[in-house]
């Protein structure tokens, strides 16, 4: 005989009804993270538009490089850190490796993310998301996996890493100026295929 009550209910259901809130909110942040992150022309800012104003050409000219400056040596090294810290946070969840291959590994993935963007988006696409989608498999299958012991202590750690974490920045930016260059040299097309 089932015995059904509103209390056994409540308390079956409210642990679901966080699982199902903590992955619907996470599913969405991954969403938009690798969306972001793996679009080749991640600026639909178009600060270039307002270089058109002047009548003068040269103006226009050297506004449209100041413009298009600020978008990449500004604007972009701030989303290659902030996606630098993310992927390094998850992998610090998901990896029980010493910091600096955690370090290595996160800026290799968003250099490999931004690098296969101007290949093929739906490429980097893929990339970008297998990581945040494995912890959740992993996480799902063995919460047991994760401990939370050593979590703090490998978060106070990273600061010793600064200068190391400065030089992979610097590279992932450098690769990306790279590319760009290339792609405007040699025309490529956003290819989504």
């Amino acid at each position: 005989m089932i015995d059904l009550s509103l209390a056994t209910a409540i308390t079956t259901i409210k642990p679901l009804s966080i699982f199902v809130a903590a992955m619907v909110i996470y599913a969405i942040f991954i969403f938009k993270f690798y969306r972001l992150i793996a679009t080749r022309d991640i600026f639909d800012l178009n600060l270039q538009q307002y270089s058109s104003r002047s009548s003068w050409a040269w103006l226009q000219k050297l506004l449209s490089i100041f413009l298009y400056i600020l978008e990449y040596l500004i604007l972009f090294p701030v989303l290659v850190t902030i996606w630098f810290g993310v992927f390094s946070l998850l992998l610090i969840f998901l990896s029980k490796q010493d910091v600096s291959l955690i370090l290595l590994v996160a800026i290799a993935i968003v250099s490999s993310i931004r690098v296969t963007s101007y290949y093929n988006e739906d490429l980097s696409k893929d990339l970008a998301k297998m990581l945040p989608f494995a912890l959740l498999g992993v996480f799902l299958i063995d919460i047991s996996f994760f401990t939370f012991d050593t979590i703090p202590a490998t978060l106070l750690s990273i600061p010793s890493f600064f200068d190391v974490i400065v030089y992979y920045l610097i590279f992932t930016i450098l690769v990306e100026f790279v590319l760009r260059i290339i792609a405007f040299i040699f025309g490529l097309q956003n290819n989504k295929e």
